[in-house]
């Protein structure tokens, strides 16, 4: 049982890194592009989580967000947004394996709330933060405090890093060397993913219907502390918070595992997955390592806000409770919910926003040389100094 979990859990994993990789060949410099588009922090956001959703991944993304402001083109500022939109559109992932019960009323209803669990603890994090940073540069500051306390360019090694995930790559560079064409790879590690949560979903079903998985469950779900800690080094293992919080979800639905105990794993996931962004930044630039620590403390500050104080932990637990309540009476309510928060909403801001963002080109590389010349950590006001004495569309 134990090897057939492990092969579930691995072809999960690769799958996933298949999806990644593929679509960061198809489309790398067009994400990046992206990235830079916008001086708007609201439409960042939604950027973020847009990215996020398409690639699977918020280690990749966040991965990419510390190249582009390592390179000079992104400020700190405008680059925190999009690390929080991330944070959201990794939870993609878990809502869609609780579509595997779908078929089973009660399943279905425990299955959707630990899936959307994870969505409202984001949105409640970057809805209590991302104020916090608008007006203060809450994030942006503390992170440029912390950077200039404990590191110095001398500290910095140079080079690239390439997002990978643990155990995977080798094997997803041999695929893609042996099909030669990102779209077509594209298209099986779609295909891959939805049939590995599937099948990963019934591997991880049976593993929790053997005796010795209650004794395993006592131990990592028994205080909410400990379960945060194997929740943070799991993910920090894997390099993926998508691989873990998925894992929950079939002992939620079967109810193996009550929400409430689940629900510190999954914080703990949150932050273990900032060890990608943490290794991105050593190679890369002290705004770089900055905008890391900004990833580290929007999850951190999400823990501390919720993990010692059960009154709030309880308000994304009932609201998920509720919505899945909701959605067992009325099915298109989940599916709803996922197209338009995760793609209709965050595209039809993204577009109708595209014109605020329009600048000439030489505005455009005014605001680069600017940014390159003071450093990313110069600030936004900066820019948005620069752009309010250029002409609007």
């Amino acid at each position: 049982m134990a090897i057939q979990l492990l092969f579930a859990l691995l072809l999960f994993m690769f799958s996933i890194d298949l999806l990644t990789f593929s679509l960061a060949r198809l489309n790398n410099e067009v994400a990046r592009d992206i990235f830079t588009a916008t001086f708007n922090p609201f439409v960042g956001l939604f950027i973020g989580l847009l990215m996020t959703a398409l690639f699977q991944s918020s280690s990749m993304v966040t991965a990419m967000v510390v190249a582009v402001v390592a390179s000079g083109n992104l400020s700190l500022q405008q680059a925190v947004p999009l690390i929080m939109g991330a944070n959201i559109g990794t939870t993609l992932t878990s809502t869609l394996v609780s579509f595997t019960f779908i078929m089973k009323k009660s399943g279905f209803k425990k299955a959707l709330a630990a899936g959307v669990l994870h969505d409202f603890f984001n949105i409640f994090t970057a809805v209590i933060l991302f104020p916090l940073e608008y007006y203060f540069g809450f994030l942006s500051n503390t992170a440029e405090l912390l950077t200039s306390a404990f590191f110095t360019s001398a500290a910095i090694v140079e080079g690239d890093y390439v997002y990978n995930v643990l155990f995977t790559r080798p094997a997803t560079i041999w695929v893609y060397d042996f099909i030669g064409q990102a779209l077509i790879t594209l298209t099986i590690g779609i295909i891959l993913v939805f049939l590995t949560i599937k099948i990963l979903s019934d591997t991880v079903l049976k593993t929790f219907l053997s005796p010795n998985f209650k004794n395993i469950s006592e131990h990592v779900f028994g205080a909410p502390w400990r379960t945060f800690m194997y929740g943070t080094v799991f993910t920090a293992a894997v390099q993926s918070s998508t691989v873990t919080t998925s894992l929950v979800v079939p002992a939620v639905a079967t109810r193996k595992i009550s929400l409430e105990k689940v629900f510190p794993f999954i914080i703990g996931a949150n932050v273990g997955t900032t060890i990608t962004a943490v290794v991105a930044a050593i190679y890369k630039t002290e705004a770089a390592i900055s905008i890391a620590i900004v990833h580290i403390l929007f999850n951190l500050m999400g823990t501390l806000i919720f993990l010692p104080f059960p009154a709030l932990r309880n308000l994304p637990l009932r609201l998920a409770v509720y919505f899945g309540q909701k959605s067992t009476k009325r099915r298109f309510l989940s599916l709803a919910y996922i197209l338009l928060t995760f793609f209709v909403i965050p595209f039809l801001l993204i577009y109708f926003n595209r014109k605020e963002d329009v600048r000439p080109l030489e505005a455009k590389t005014e605001v680069k040389k600017e940014i390159r010349m003071r450093g990313p950590l110069s600030g936004l006001k900066a820019v948005e100094g620069h752009l309010k004495s250029q002409p609007k569309f």
